[in-house]
């Protein structure tokens, strides 16, 4: 790996998660993009969600609040880096506290501090196919290890989220 993929770009080792809903592409689209749909489904399974801001465009902030059953709260953070609406959405992820500023994972102080993610969807006979590939920037050798080691973990929390999505999308339309 060169000096610029080690230090800037995502690794070989991303999270790839591919999911097909049966909804047409703006509407998934929708539930991405709008505080009132991301509410009932973005997060753990279990988990309360509150959504603090939301600015859809590029440089624009979604700062979110996670709260588990036993009340235990997380934020978070999407820095938008491309929107083309309703195909992508590129976006930094991060763990951050309720100003909305970069932390540690709670659960890691080597899990990266930025995570880059790209979102395609893509419609096919009215139903939607999005894939999330993410994967560490601007990070350490140690933190690209952690990250590696958690995708397995990573894609079942994705896996429990994006059936709150289909549920929440069968409800919806």
């Amino acid at each position: 790996m060169n000096e610029k993929n080690a230090t800037n770009n995502i690794t070989e080792s991303e999270l790839v998660i591919t999911r097909t809903f049966d909804a047409p592409r703006d509407f998934v689209f929708k539930m991405w993009t709008e505080p009132e749909h991301l509410k009932h489904w973005w997060g753990p399974k279990g988990f309360t969600f509150g959504v603090s801001k939301l600015d859809l465009r590029p440089g624009g902030v979604f700062h979110y609040s996670m709260t588990s059953p036993d009340g235990n709260e997380m934020w978070g953070k999407f820095v938008y880096r491309e929107i083309v609406a309703p195909e992508r959405i590129v976006f930094i992820n991060s763990f951050s506290d309720v100003e909305g500023n970069a932390v540690r994972a709670p659960f890691s102080p080597t899990w990266p501090l930025e995570v880059l993610n790209t979102l395609t969807l893509f419609e096919n006979g009215g139903k939607t196919t999005i894939t999330l590939r993410g994967g560490p920037v601007n990070a350490t050798e140690e933190e690209r290890k952690t990250y590696e080691a958690g995708i397995e973990s990573m894609k079942q929390g994705f896996a429990g989220t994006f059936d709150q999505l289909a549920d929440y999308l069968a409800k919806a339309i």
